[in-house]
């Protein structure tokens, strides 16, 4: 039971004394001393108090080592993402981190995709994965990134590189948002998103190409969604020549009405 290593080490992320959690919580700082060095044994009522003080369900509390966990999953549950308390399914992010325990980029190639629908959540698969850093990123997410291929989402190049945020609450998706989303039958897609889950319960998926055409999945099919950050590419992006021919057609009209214009000065 992690109990006691927990309530020490949420109070020292907090950076509260030993007096403001005993004040707060209307118990003896002794007897906090004795919780967070195993010394006393909370009974339930206790255990609830420390749930509602640190905003983390009991079974947490109890069954998590936390100071094992990287930043970005400790930032989840302090941000009310404990499944325990929201009585959610429950979905396992396998990750991997580095020495000093924080959170890699793990990388999904093109050689990786096929397996990734059903490795997702296998530890053992995530760990051969090869990683990196983008220093630029918070150490408060997680991130990971995907090798896309096809035209559907032009001007982002076939083969690109995709770096997307890991989405907890798929409710909070907002509509027109990229993401790169891992379904059941389809393995992963990048797609600009339409939020029905609370209408129908479904995602309806946009490419940037308008040849191709929306389509709706069953957010029961959707295993993962990781929001859209950043794209890396060896190649430029193909010209937009619809845009170009308007701004040719915009400049030829200025020239004419120029023209008519010093004709009527004339």
């Amino acid at each position: 039971m992690y109990f006691s290593n927990n309530i020490k080490f949420l109070r020292k992320r907090k950076r509260r004394t030993q007096d403001d959690v005993a004040f707060a919580l209307n118990m003896k700082r002794s007897t906090l001393s004795g919780y967070e060095n195993n010394v006393a044994k909370p009974g339930v009522s206790v255990l609830m108090a420390f749930s509602d003080y640190f905003k983390i369900a009991i079974d947490t509390l109890i069954k998590i080592d936390l100071a094992t966990l990287p930043e970005s999953q400790l930032t989840q549950l302090e941000r009310g993402y404990d499944v325990f308390i929201k009585g959610g399914n429950i979905r396992i992010l396998a990750t991997t981190v580095d020495s000093e325990n924080e959170d890699n980029i793990e990388l999904v190639n093109e050689t990786a995709k096929a397996g990734y629908t059903s490795g997702f959540a296998d530890p053992e698969y995530i760990r051969v994965l090869p990683t990196f850093k983008l220093p630029f990123l918070s150490r408060e997410r997680k991130y990971r990134t995907f090798q896309i291929s096809g035209d559907s989402m032009l001007p982002i190049p076939d083969k690109s590189f995709v770096t997307g945020e890991y989405v907890e609450n798929w409710n909070y998706i907002k509509d027109g948002q990229p993401c790169i989303v891992i379904t059941l039958d389809d393995g992963i897609v990048f797609k600009v998103v339409e939020n029905k889950i609370e209408k129908n319960g479904t995602l309806r998926l946009h490419s940037l190409n308008k040849i191709y055409q929306p389509y709706e999945i069953d957010i029961k099919d959707v295993k993962e969604i990781w929001k859209f950050v950043n794209y890396i590419s060896s190649e430029m992006p193909e010209p937009n020549s619809e845009k170009e021919d308007l701004v040719q057609e915009v400049r030829a009209l200025r020239k004419e009405v120029k023209a008519i214009q010093m004709k009527l000065e004339i």
